[in-house]
């Protein structure tokens, strides 16, 4: 689903649709399996449902897990878009997902209430 961009980031394809939520969310099995991928270290027990952070546009977002999202796409809060970026949703978009380490500095600035990782 995701491949590598550069040093802080991996690139992947998403349908990305603006909705009326608080949060955005990725179907919860996909959440789980980036999570799992791409940020678990394999050392003990580790929590798949951790934030993930995508970067769509010139905007960060905390990504949660979600059961009722189809799949490969990204629901993002209509009212934490540039409207301008809006008009043109939904559309299969480019996303970048942070890697573990920008995440981590990351969530702290785009949801510092789950930054505890």
């Amino acid at each position: 689903m995701f491949e590598t961009f550069s040093r802080s980031y991996y690139v992947g394809r998403l349908f990305v649709e603006p909705y009326d939520g608080d949060r955005a969310v990725l179907r919860r099995d996909h959440h789980e399996l980036v999570n799992e991928q791409l940020y678990a270290t394999g050392e003990g027990v580790e929590r798949l449902d951790l934030p993930l952070v995508m970067k769509l546009s010139q905007q960060h977002f905390a990504v949660h897990g979600d059961d009722g999202v189809p799949e490969r796409t990204l629901l993002v809060p209509r009212d934490g878009l540039d409207p301008g970026y809006v008009d043109t949703l939904p559309a299969p978009r480019e996303v970048l997902l942070a890697k573990a380490d920008r995440a981590s500095q990351l969530l702290e600035i785009v949801s510092p209430e789950r930054a505890g990782r």
